[in-house]
């Protein structure tokens, strides 16, 4: 990716758009309805196995039907095939994709072409890194470090700033260890589009704390950072048919 270096001056005179904020890990209805009332973008629902936050299908969609028109619900997924994530696009209606492992570039164009929004992670201290982004056809990057034992932030903070220089086409989401107590000066640091967090609102692995949402929404609030892209939303909801299932 090319890099273009701002000035702070220069990036105070761009869009100040409001942060957006996903909320990720839902495992409960309860909790994607309360993140929706207090003025979430969007919720993220873990098909990943191996995770403590992973659902089923049928929780995913009924996560997808309850919350508003306006919060999109985002499906994670870590190097599932073509088939089992439009599967799941379809039956859970999802706004957007959030591709987290080593998916190809290729995988991403044949997503994108069904009309889906696509989300790529890159790790900073992993693979893809983010000089890989440009070669990904991507909606967003999110950008996260790679340690600790499972795909995502693992709760672990790293230097935001490493990705602030970035010059972005496409929006930036930034993740991993962020929590009330850290995401302020990650925000100064990177200045990202979107934030993105899961175990630092959580009261234990995909129970979220609506005390914890609340404080950290109200933070993120006070930021007009945003200078990519043409305006429209990072989580922007693109709905499809629910269709019926089980599990």
């Amino acid at each position: 990716m090319m890099i273009q270096t701002k000035s702070d001056a220069s990036m105070n005179q761009e869009r100040r758009d409001p942060i957006e904020v996903k909320i990720c890990g839902l495992t409960r209805v309860s909790d994607a309805v309360g993140c929706a009332e207090m003025g979430v973008d969007a919720v993220g629902c873990v098909f990943f196995p191996k995770s403590p936050r992973h659902v089923s299908p049928a929780t995913a969609r009924d996560i997808s039907r309850a919350v508003s028109p306006a919060v999109g619900t985002v499906g994670v997924f870590v190097d599932a095939d073509y088939e089992t994530v439009m599967q799941a696009v379809e039956a859970c209606g999802l706004a957007a994709v959030q591709l987290h492992g080593r998916e190809s570039p290729r995988m991403v164009r044949r997503i994108r072409k069904q009309g889906i929004r696509v989300i790529k992670a890159v790790f900073v201290n992993g693979r893809p890194a983010p000089d890989r982004a440009a070669g990904y056809p991507a909606h967003a990057f999110l950008v996260e470090c790679a340690r600790g034992p499972l795909p995502g932030g693992n709760a672990m903070t790293w230097h935001y700033e490493s990705v602030r220089a970035y010059g972005r086409v496409r929006p930036l989401i930034l993740a991993g260890g962020l929590s009330s107590e850290t995401v302020s000066c990650a925000i100064e640091q990177a200045r990202p589009d979107a934030v993105d967090i899961s175990s630092g609102v959580e009261q234990r692995p995909g129970i979220k704390s609506m005390e914890k949402i609340r404080t950290f929404l109200s933070i993120v609030s006070r930021y007009r950072y945003r200078t990519a892209g043409s305006g429209s939303p990072v989580f922007g909801p693109v709905r499809t048919g629910i269709t019926e299932v089980t599990g």
